[in-house]
């Protein structure tokens, strides 16, 4: 046997820790003020945001690969409780709901993910991303220091964790999920809440970080967020925001791109120039990580709009639009500004900037490494003129509401505000030459009293009967004319009836005739219907067909907030006053009979008898679907 020398011994030794701490740092992510550390390298971490059910399985892998070709570190995504949770304990991560392949397939392209799980997103996701089942769970209070609340949120997360553990997709296992989140925008609530608030952030932040994922964890638009958990700032600008303690990185979770669409509203877009100022400004106060909120935005599929009155796109004016495809200039231009950001990687990390005044708008933001490294940033914060500034002994022009990356402290490589692509002009056109048909099948709504299963003495709130089974409910009851009514012999205008909603919006029937609608907005919800009300001798039904346009996502409480007709409903104008018929026999039916046969599908579609029609055909309006080719509508 030969004899192991003392030497030999201490080589092993060594060799083997170096194996094992090289090891332990390729699978690492902790954080100090500069910035986010990832196998022991700082890093400026560029992120954008893609949500999975918000695009198909099919796209995601070039919707990834477009990202990363356009300078991205890492992909962000919600995680949807009300998806993967429809009912207690029954789960489905299937098809656009895959969370795993996503990752997986984020991974295999080689950029990191932000893991938010929430699990209240908001995001314009229908009931902020909770599941409608928990609205009734006993007792239950949202986002509060409430047992049932922290017990079911608890039970989600950990599953979510323990799935990605499973699946080694933590960086601390050598996956890419470098950041998760917990909670969401919650200090505007927690103000509201005081003491209450502030127990439930202390108690979320515990449970999260007590689940041991190795990696560390954000609250963003939450500035009480304790140890060891960092706080992010969410915004048009993020330049303002300082972490909560001096020793945390300075995040900014998101960068909005542009703004979401509401029925109704304008369709808005932000121009190229002000979010690379913005981001640009970020960095040069001390920034280290950002993130597009939205890089791209998808659609929002089925019912899975919140707001309520979002839109069913959910393009977000991203730098790859609902369809995948590229947003020019605005792809382009960030991906010139990130390679700019990239080549001054090293002195962002490595020191705090030096402020130089160059004039009465302009600045410039010098990082000077401790290796010789040089980055300059050089800022004409004017809104209106242009700035010729002098820093180095030599002259850089500055455009009005720019700045100007300088990698080596004297060449201007990029500059916010001037873009050198053109706009991308995207024309839809027909895939052949046929005209489209269209081809309608009537909402038969003869025989709605006979099929109802709920009766009740007065007005359901919507929610308590549907439990969003369907957006639709109908309010059904039954109203006796006397004969003697004076406004049957035309002695004085015909009765009105007005119905109060708390939201979304009606249409409504009097002995099958329609007679209108109304509906809210997304800042004001409730609304009334004031309508004639064609009434005859005898005994006459009234439908009133209510609809909720998504469920709220955001708000104080918003799971106490209610939906359809509260009343009162009224009758204006008869003989005697006005009737009331708030509390009389009301029944109701829950969805419309199109949904029944379910002719959202394409086996759906051959159930029923459709007819040929156009669009434009001005027949007595009443309820109908409407198909071609393989789009649907429901409209009145």
């Amino acid at each position: 046997m030969e004899t192991i020398s003392v030497s030999k011994l201490l080589t092993l030794y060594f060799f083997t820790v170096l194996f094992l701490c090289t090891k332990l740092i390729q699978c690492s992510v902790t954080y100090d003020r500069k910035s986010i550390v990832i196998n022991g390298q700082r890093r400026i971490l560029i992120s954008g945001s893609i949500h999975y059910p918000r695009s198909t399985p099919e796209m995601w892998e070039d919707l990834i690969e477009k990202a990363k070709h356009g300078g991205l570190d890492v992909i962000d995504t919600y995680v949807f409780w009300n998806v993967h949770e429809p009912s207690p304990g029954n789960y489905n991560f299937e098809g656009r709901y895959d969370l795993v392949r996503f990752i997986k397939t984020v991974q295999k392209v080689g950029l990191y993910v932000h893991l938010r799980i929430g699990p209240y997103v908001c995001a314009e996701w229908n009931f902020g991303g909770f599941p409608v089942w928990l609205k009734y769970v006993p007792d239950i209070s949202f986002r509060t220091d409430n047992g049932p609340f922290k017990a079911a949120m608890q039970g989600f997360t950990q599953k979510i964790v323990q799935m990605m553990k499973n699946e080694k997709l933590f960086q601390s296992q050598g996956g890419p999920i470098i950041l998760s989140q917990i909670e969401n925008e919650f200090g505007p609530v927690s103000k509201a809440l005081g003491a209450a608030g502030r127990s439930y952030v202390n108690w979320a932040a515990k449970m999260a970080v007590g689940l041991g994922t190795g990696v560390p964890w954000v609250m963003c638009k939450e500035d009480d967020a304790p140890d060891p958990v960092i706080n992010a700032c969410n915004g048009f600008y993020c330049d303002y925001f300082t972490p909560n303690k001096p020793y945390k990185p300075t995040l900014w979770t998101e960068a909005w791109s542009g703004w979401f669409t509401e029925f109704g509203g304008p369709i808005v877009q932000r121009p190229v120039e002000d979010l690379a100022f913005a981001v640009a400004r970020f960095l040069q106060k001390g920034g280290s990580y950002f993130n597009y909120y939205m890089y791209h935005g998808g659609t929002n599929f089925g019912r899975s709009a919140g707001g309520p009155f979002i839109t069913t796109s959910y393009d977000y004016d991203a730098p790859i639009d609902e369809y995948g495809l590229l947003r020019q200039p605005k792809y382009t231009h960030l991906k010139d500004l990130h390679r700019a950001i990239k080549q001054c990687e090293h002195a962002l990390v490595s020191s705090d900037p030096t402020v130089i005044s160059l004039g009465t708008y302009e600045q410039a933001h010098v990082f000077s490494s401790g290796t010789g490294k040089c980055a300059a940033f050089l800022a004409n914060y004017h809104s209106n003129s242009s700035a010729r500034v002098t820093f180095n002994n030599r002259h850089y022009d500055l455009p009005a509401w720019s700045i100007s990356i300088l990698p080596d402290c004297l060449t201007d490589i990029f500059n916010t505000a001037r873009v050198r692509v053109g706009t991308s002009q995207i024309q839809m056109v027909p895939s052949n030459s046929k005209v489209l048909s269209w081809e309608t099948y009537n909402e038969d709504i003869s025989s709605l009293e006979e099929s109802s299963k709920i009766i009740n003495s007065g007005l359901i709130e919507q929610l308590n009967a549907t439990r969003d089974s369907s957006d639709y409910l109908w309010y059904i009851t039954s109203v006796d004319i006397s004969p003697s009514e004076s406004f049957l012999r035309g002695e004085h205008n015909k009765p009105s009836i007005s119905v109060n909603s708390a939201g979304d919006a009606v249409h409504v029937f009097i002995n099958g005739q329609f007679l209108g609608s109304a509906f809210g907005t997304n800042e004001q919800r409730s609304f009334t219907f004031n309508g004639p009300a064609n009434l005859r001798a005898g005994t006459n039904k009234i439908a009133l067909l209510s609809v909720a346009v998504g469920l709220p996502n955001v708000g104080f409480h918003f799971e106490t907030w209610k939906t359809g007709i509260i009343g009162p409903v009224l009758l204006h104008g008869l003989d005697h006053g006005q009737k009331d018929l708030t509390w009389q026999k009301w029944s109701y039916q829950v969805g419309l009979k199109g949904e029944a046969v379910n002719l959202v599908s394409p086996n759906g579609v051959s159930s029923v008898d459709w007819f040929i029609e156009s669009l434009a055909t001005k027949n007595q309006p009443q309820l109908k679907w409407h198909k071609v080719k393989k789009s649907y509508w429901f409209i009145i």
